[in-house]
């Protein structure tokens, strides 16, 4: 874990990018937040942003689509009781901000309130994660262009059965700055790049396709020859499995998931579960079972946004507050929730750097960073093998959710039968049905592999995204249901 440590290096960056230019300072911050406390708010801040972002897509060896955009604005929050008032604007200037503040008084009560707004400034330190360097300058166009290039032959070259490559590169620099009413003022700059790949292979007049992929808060320079290589390779080979898979079977089975992204049906099964607004409202099947077992004996999950580099990482949560790496259930036992400021101060809970928001348009809420599972004692291939028929579930592709009751549906994109604890053969269209509460207790062997997935995670809800990461080790679970095509 990277110590905390300040970067104020950040706040004088974010301030030259989205205050100085627009005749902001400080002072004039304070007086929009003073507005909002002349009625009775217990809490409320400004979000400024500027973001930068690009995309390139390659298909059929050119270039077919190539994009950038700018957004700035700066979102004004207020917050009384459980009621949030919220307004933005795409334009930064004192109009705008006191025009927004006054919107937010909406919610409260006339008269002045017992929280008083700070009187000055406290530049709040942050995390140093990742370097604050600006990915999409570190390589040219025609740079952009040859990377792309170099991945779709490394893929081509893997096997004359692949008929069709499409890659993508998107990077994004992004510049925040929040000042809260307490006086916290902290800003942070998050760089993120990722490549795509995604390949079709051709046998016998039968086409499958295959994918991987990768990135994080680095510059292009991440992606060196040996990393995209291994991204040809993983794709190239799902491919291949893929065009020998005969239809899964259905019923309920023993199911080996992968280490890595697998960790993708931790994070949708009952990580949404432990989001601090679902549990304050008793929406989620977790509501209320703090200090309760919900998970067999062995099984620890943790949220951390202090990961080096990570895709889910931040030096600071989209409220100020330096992210962390909060034990959700140990060793079976369920110890806490994900929060925000909000839902914490609502439910009388600490605050775990959670609070995040798609943009300065949208309003912040508990989400998950990186979410994963800790390893185990058991070696991979124990776990094969204590495993007389089942599934090997090594890739999954899109799933969906119920957060109430936890129940789940995720397709697996590679995965294999397993016969008298080996590998036989492939299968496709396999999908795993069950509930995130009843799964967590079904796990009889954890695996010492734990492993993170490569930075391709992106979470949705309530209509925002937001990037993450997930991971696990080898898992076994025992009794699961299989929906499959046979």
């Amino acid at each position: 874990m990277i110590p905390f440590e300040p970067n104020l290096s950040g706040l004088a960056v974010a301030r030259d990018i989205l205050l100085t230019p627009f005749g902001l300072d400080e002072d004039k911050l304070l007086k929009a937040l003073g507005t909002m406390f002349s009625h009775k708010v217990d809490y409320a801040d400004l979000y400024f942003q500027s973001t930068r972002s690009e995309g390139w897509s390659l298909e059929e060896g050119i270039v077919k689509t190539g994009s950038f955009s700018i957004d700035q604005g700066v979102g004004v929050r207020a917050v009384s009781g459980d009621k949030t008032a919220f307004s933005y604007s795409d334009e930064i200037s004192e109009r705008a901000l006191l025009e927004a503040a006054a919107a937010t008084r909406t919610i409260a009560r006339a008269g002045t309130g017992r929280v008083k707004i700070a009187g000055g400034m406290q530049p709040q330190g942050g995390r140093s994660l990742y370097l604050p360097n600006d990915p999409l300058a570190s390589l040219d166009a025609t740079a952009k262009v040859q990377l792309l290039e170099r991945v779709e032959k490394m893929a081509r070259a893997k096997d004359p059965r692949v008929v069709q490559v499409m890659a993508g590169l998107a990077g994004e620099y992004d510049v925040v700055l929040v000042l809260r009413s307490d006086g916290v003022l902290a800003a942070d700059i998050r760089p993120l790049v990722r490549v795509s790949l995604t390949v079709i292979a051709e046998q016998n007049g039968r086409r499958e396709t295959g994918s991987a992929g990768g990135g994080g808060r680095y510059s292009y320079d991440y992606f060196t020859d040996t990393v995209l290589e291994q991204y040809a390779s993983e794709a190239v080979s799902s491919a291949l499995v893929n065009l020998e898979a005969r239809p899964a079977p259905a019923g309920p089975m023993t199911i080996v998931l992968g280490p890595g992204w697998p960790g993708i049906l931790l994070h949708e099964a009952i990580g949404h579960g432990l989001e601090g607004d679902f549990n304050r409202k008793g929406s989620s099947a977790f509501a209320g079972c703090i200090g309760e077992r919900v998970a067999a004996k062995g099984v620890t999950v943790v949220d951390d946004g202090t990961l080096q580099g990570r895709r889910g990482s931040l030096n600071i949560d989209d409220e100020g507050n330096p992210t962390q790496c909060t034990t959700l259930i140990e060793d079976g036992i369920l110890k806490g929730y994900i929060q925000d400021t909000m839902n914490a101060r609502l439910m009388k809970m600490p605050v775990t750097g959670n609070a995040r928001r798609e943009s300065f348009a949208h309003l912040p809420m508990p989400r998950m960073t990186n979410t994963y599972m800790l390893g185990g004692d058991k070696d991979p291939g124990e776990i094969l093998a204590s495993v007389k028929n089942g599934l090997y579930a090594v890739n999954f592709g899109g799933g969906q959710v119920d957060i109430t009751n936890g129940k789940f549906v995720f397709s697996a994109s590679e995965a294999y039968m397993i016969e008298n604890g080996k590998l036989s053969y492939p299968v496709k269209g396999a999908t795993l049905i069950g509930n995130g509460p009843d799964v967590l207790n079904r796990v009889s062997m954890i695996g010492n592999d734990m492993r993170l997935d490569s930075g391709v995670g992106v979470c949705g809800k309530e209509g925002q995204s937001v990037p993450v990461g997930v991971g696990q080790p080898t898992l076994r679970l025992d009794g699961i249901t299989v929906g499959g095509t046979a």
